[in-house]
């Protein structure tokens, strides 16, 4: 079998430690942001490591699981990496929800870091 591209490699390195940090510990995530990055959370604009850890420490849960069920990932014109999750998470005693998340990755000073970040839940809210 042959090898993955290494930006596959990279992009599936990235998904499994973000997730990973983020159900344990999601204080440690903000290694992988820096002061120009950007999240999108549910349609709220987030620019800054210290105003996205703000938001992630804040959401209402205390425990939270995800499950990715797949993922894509591209390498870009300017050598960075896009990847797109889709999974399932469980967050406290609440019913498994299905997201879906994309991360844009960039080698800063030979560490790869999140740019970007958008995140939805998969509701269907068809009254709005």
């Amino acid at each position: 079998m042959a090898e993955k591209p290494m930006w596959e490699q990279i992009g599936t390195g990235f998904v499994q430690h973000y997730y990973q940090q983020f159900d344990a510990d999601r204080v440690k995530l903000a290694d992988l942001y820096t002061d120009a990055s950007c999240l999108t959370w549910e349609g709220e604009g987030f620019q800054g490591k210290t105003a996205i850890m703000t938001k992630l420490n804040s959401l209402p849960f205390q425990t939270i699981q995800h499950s990715i069920t797949a993922q894509d990932h591209h390498p870009t014109p300017d050598s960075c990496v896009m990847s797109m999750v889709m999974g399932q998470l469980k967050a406290d005693q609440d019913q498994v929800m299905g997201f879906q998340q994309v991360f844009l990755l960039k080698n800063v000073d030979n560490k790869w870091v999140c740019t970007n970040d958008m995140f939805r839940l998969a509701l269907h809210n068809f009254g709005a």
